[in-house]
């Protein structure tokens, strides 16, 4: 898809990967809608041109806000990048049900909703890109973040199911998969914190620029997954290779908390 001149709407764009996004792909040309909590976080992040919504994604009333707002700026939706989330750490068997539906709702339902009402809009018009934000926990589960996982994946099978359903209609979906991206991300989890080996990692996390590069070149060659960094496809594969042997690696990891 050429980017140019096209409209983005992105999600969670006040920080982080959403906000690179935003300026990524308006550097690309696009015409941006950004929602987010945070009006000032958007502002600063899609600067005097950008239309912001601020307002909580998990309430059916500002999605179609969202929605309805864009439409109403520029006539249509192109690409829709899907980037609200956020985590849970700690043990599946013992975070509490509200924080497991809380992250749920914003990292799954919500996604599905911006998808309700953005893929009508795309298969009337015959074309368009819905871009969901994933993890590559949804490739290999991380057992500090079994529940983070676990939402992450079903992220990950609805877009494969989008993708085939749309095939027909102009409509592509396409999977991101970020790894290690130095964010607030672990800031801003609704509980827990990650094994301290995990947090040194660093060697290994990539900027949010650089993710939100990888994703702009996927919606342009119309990928079906990107994986950010690309070494992020050797875990993938070890996972289903050696199974076993990454089990007890990550499992060694755990009980580090």
């Amino acid at each position: 898809m050429r980017i140019e001149g096209k409209v983005a709407l992105i999600t969670g764009a006040s920080e982080g990967i959403g906000a690179a996004c935003a300026g990524e792909f308006a550097r690309a040309g696009a015409r941006l809608s950004l929602t987010a909590r945070s009006e000032e976080g958007l502002r600063r992040a899609g600067g005097p041109e950008a239309l912001v919504t601020a307002g909580d994604l998990t309430e059916e009333a500002v999605r179609r806000r969202v929605m309805e707002r864009t439409l109403e700026r520029y006539g249509q939706v192109d690409i829709l990048i899907n980037n609200a989330g956020v985590g849970v750490y700690g043990p599946s068997w013992s975070v509490s049900m509200e924080h497991a539906r809380r992250q749920m709702e914003l990292n799954y339902f919500a996604l599905l909703g911006m998808v309700q009402l953005a893929a009508p809009h795309m298969r009337g018009r015959g074309s368009g890109c819905i871009v969901n934000v994933g993890s590559i926990a949804s490739k290999a589960t991380l057992p500090w973040m079994t529940l983070y996982s676990s939402s992450k994946q079903a992220v990950g099978s609805l877009t494969e199911g989008l993708r085939m359903e749309l095939r027909g209609a102009g409509v592509h979906a396409m999977l991101v998969c970020p790894g290690y991206v130095v964010t607030r991300f672990q800031k801003n989890v609704l509980v827990g914190e990650a094994p301290a080996r995990v947090v040194r990692a660093r060697r290994f996390a990539i900027a949010p620029e650089e993710c939100a590069a990888a994703i702009r070149r996927g919606v342009e060659r119309e990928a079906r997954t990107v994986m950010a960094p690309l070494s992020g496809w050797l875990l993938v594969a070890a996972m289903r290779l050696l199974p076993g042997l990454v089990e007890g690696r990550m499992a060694a990891l755990n009980e580090a908390l």
